[in-house]
């Protein structure tokens, strides 16, 4: 068990180097979805193209209950699942939408983690959405990312991490839509033994080589659940940078 008196975990040049390979695949991945999207896919023929997206790369396994690609999109858009129950649903994408594709390859004891939320107008993926919605989610997202990192310390606490990210996103007109409440996990080699950025966690970040930061969120009100994932680490310097 890791406590708050354990020495700051600095990751190693060929960790870093070997997740940041797996991560790439993932952000490549998805990057080269978007434009794979059209109206008649469903949840199960997204996930499908990306598995197969990821085979291609070299990443058939998946450190993740199995579930490769986790698709959410319409009616479900706001669900927050555990991929242990999840099963891809058969709902068209149809001609607007949010479509949220969180990837977990694997090699080895190297993770990747990265999640982005796709909006849909005319039938397609669009990176300039007109609604509004569309727009003040994703925005907000970016926003939050860009701050955390100036943010946060190694004696930052997963706890004191999870406080200021649900406080903005309460501000902000926004509410937590995560299952565990949590906004994010550590990076391990054993999913069971993440720990969880939640409430009252007193671990610090430093504590741990690589985090992810995944806040899942919608508008108070809204229709649609956005999400925007990546996984960090603290450089030699104490700054944090993202894979």
């Amino acid at each position: 068990m890791i406590t708050s008196q354990t020495k700051p975990i600095m990751p190693t040049e060929t960790q870093i180097e070997q997740h940041r390979v797996v991560q790439a695949a993932a952000k490549a991945v998805l990057e080269r979805l978007a434009g794979m999207i059209t109206a008649k896919d469903t949840e199960q023929s997204i996930a499908d193209k990306a598995y197969a997206m990821l085979c291609e790369c070299g990443y058939a396994d998946t450190w993740y209950h199995q579930c490769p690609a986790l698709v959410l999109l319409g009616s479900r858009s706001c669900v927050s699942i555990s991929g242990r129950d999840y099963q891809p649903g058969t709902e068209p994408v149809g001609s607007a939408n949010l479509i949220t594709v969180d990837l977990s390859p694997t090699n080895e004891q190297y993770w990747g983690d990265c999640a982005r939320s796709f909006p849909v107008e005319g039938g397609k993926v669009t990176h300039a959405p007109q609604m509004l919605e569309f727009r003040n989610g994703l925005s907000f997202l970016n926003h939050l990312h860009a701050q955390m990192p100036e943010m946060v310390t190694p004696k930052t606490t997963f706890g004191q991490l999870f406080d200021w990210a649900n406080l903005r996103i309460r501000q902000n007109g926004f509410v937590n839509l995560d299952y565990r409440n949590n906004v994010g996990h550590s990076i391990v080699t054993n999913k069971d033994d993440r720990e969880y950025i939640q409430s009252d966690n007193k671990i610090e970040l430093g504590e741990v080589p690589f985090f992810s930061f995944e806040p899942f969120i919608r508008l108070k009100g809204g229709k649609w659940g956005f999400k925007h994932e990546g996984i960090f680490y603290f450089n030699a310097q104490g700054r944090l940078e993202e894979l």
